[in-house]
């Protein structure tokens, strides 16, 4: 899945979340299927532009803050994204990896 698409998501799960709002309610403000929604904010799907400036509007902020992802770096450095970043990787990556750990800790 592309990690644009799973970041964009999140940010607006997270927007909406602190606007209050359940799906149902921001997809009603939208004028989209709360099912689409669902797609969106887990990274299924891109958007039209037409319907992230929607989203925004009713959410209350601007377009460029549905792409604000910095707060995602804190990520990289917390277990799970080190396990995200890891997934998927071979065993000789995988050894590679703790190699440099090692030798980063020692």
């Amino acid at each position: 899945m592309n990690e644009r698409r799973k970041l964009l998501g999140a940010r607006i799960k997270e927007l909406r979340k602190q606007a209050g709002l359940s799906q149902d309610q921001l997809a009603e403000r939208v004028g989209i299927e709360p099912k689409y929604l669902s797609r969106i904010e887990v990274g299924g799907c891109y958007p039209s532009v037409v319907v992230l400036e929607h989203v925004a509007d009713s959410l209350a902020v601007e377009l460029r803050d549905l792409f604000d992802f910095a707060h995602h770096d804190n990520d990289l450095t917390s277990p799970r994204g080190i396990e995200s970043a890891i997934s998927g990787a071979s065993r000789e990556e995988l050894r590679l990896v703790y190699k440099i750990i090692k030798a980063i800790r020692h």
